[in-house]
């Protein structure tokens, strides 16, 4: 099994195995503390898709992976990449501006 270097790509990729087979498809994530390494498995059983990092910004990638996966998994593999992704969702949230206080 080869690992993905890129995340971007293994995102992708992840994503139209998981479309291509919903029925069949797994996703594994194996946290080893004592070496600090995440390794992240997505496989079909044809073909192995893994990514390992030891960076811990790396985690929140990590959960916008897994909330990719819920919503493919909640809505079907036939949803919008815009709506997987949530990029829209990000959009509307207001920004804060300062810490003063609320008046």
């Amino acid at each position: 099994m080869v690992y993905i270097t890129s995340w971007d790509e293994f995102v992708e990729r992840s994503v139209q195995l998981f479309r291509a087979d919903p029925d069949s498809t797994r996703y594994v994530m194996k946290y080893r503390h004592c070496d600090g390494k995440l390794v992240l498995k997505v496989t079909d059983n044809r073909e192995c898709l893994k990514f390992k990092t030891d960076q811990a910004q790396d985690a929140k990638k990590m959960e916008k992976l897994n909330n990719i996966f819920f919503t493919l998994m909640a809505r079907g593999p036939d949803a919008e990449t815009s709506e997987v992704t949530g990029k829209e969702q990000m959009d509307a949230q207001p920004t804060k501006k300062g810490r003063g206080r609320k008046q």
